[in-house]
């Protein structure tokens, strides 16, 4: 089947290599980018050739922070209470977070999680930076916050047993029924996370 010129076959072939972008989609953002402005295009390139270049990941706790700054802004934020750590599995996990506005301690940002079938096993993930910040002895507290699902599971597992022996209290996130939802809606994953972690009222 006959396809467009080698160049706008070689984006579109690019452009559907990126996550949750299908043969369609990225042959719509393919003619996008032909007819847009010559200087919205190129804003393009040189934003991610900027980003490939400069953004870089924080020595602390592995968040993206810009090249000339070693530590990324959370962490260089004298208001955040270092002694509370959130382990995450990816930066926008961390930024999902933030968005919340309530949590005032600091992150760990694991770059991954277990995965093997994808290749991704403990040696991928930032646990050796993070087993060495818990036993510094500046962190009263290390929260999971990984993903609840089997993947994320085997993570925060795999977390735990590493650090059980720190002296440092391991919590996790509370799981359940989101607040507004009605239980006729609710799956039964979501409905005995909410059972087996009931409070006291």
């Amino acid at each position: 089947m006959a396809g467009y010129s080698g160049s706008v076959d070689r984006l579109v072939e690019a452009l559907g290599r990126l996550p949750g972008v299908g043969a369609k989609t990225a042959e719509r953002l393919a003619h996008h980018l032909l007819k847009c402005p010559i200087e919205e295009a190129l804003a393009l390139a040189e934003a991610i050739r900027d980003v490939r270049d400069r953004v870089r990941h924080c020595l602390t706790c592995f968040h993206l922070t810009e090249a000339e700054e070693s530590l990324c802004t959370i962490c260089r934020d004298p208001r955040r209470d270092t002694g509370l750590v959130c382990v995450v599995e990816q930066p926008r996990d961390l930024l999902a977070l933030e968005k919340a506005g309530t949590f005032l301690g600091v992150y760990h940002v694991l770059l991954g999680r277990l995965a093997p079938l994808q290749g991704m096993g403990p040696d991928q993930l930032t646990l050796d930076a993070l087993e060495a910040r818990v036993r510094s002895g500046t962190v009263r507290e290390v929260i999971l916050a990984t993903n609840p699902n089997l993947e994320g599971d085997g993570t925060a597992l795999l977390v735990a047993n590493r650090l059980a022996d720190s002296g440092v209290p391991i919590t996790r996130l509370a799981r359940g029924l989101a607040s507004g939802s009605v239980l006729e809606f609710a799956n039964k994953e979501m409905l005995a996370d909410a059972i087996n972690g009931r409070q006291r009222f």
